[in-house]
This record gives C-alpha cells, sequence and structure tokens, in this order.
C-alpha cells in the first residue's frame, strides 16, 4: 500500500493531476499506520502481522 501510495504521488506530481496525488497521501499514510501497527504486534483486520 506504501509502494502504490508513492507511485501516485509520483504519477501525480509529473502529470499535475491533484487527485491522483491526493489519493497517494491517504495510501501512504494508512500503510504506514498498519505498518505501525502491524509491528507493535496489535492484530490488523483479523490477521496478526500486516506487511
Amino acid at each position: 500500500m506504501i509502494v502504490l501510495g508513492i507511485i501516485l504521488l509520483v504519477v501525480g506530481f509529473v502529470t499535475s493531476i491533484s487527485i491522483l496525488w491526493t489519493i497517494g497521501i491517504v495510501l501512504v499514510v494508512v500503510g504506514a499506520v498498519l505498518w505501525v501497527l502491524g509491528a507493535l504486534g496489535h492484530a490488523v483486520a483479523g490477521r496478526r502481522h500486516y506487511w
């Protein structure tokens, strides 16, 4: 999810499409939160680890 967010950020920046930029930021933030929760040992969406 983080990688997809970064790809959308780059594509949105290069093509000047603001919606891709916004979606990319949201995906990076959500991916980072899920990654941190999984790393701390909290169950995320019924899974013990989220990678």
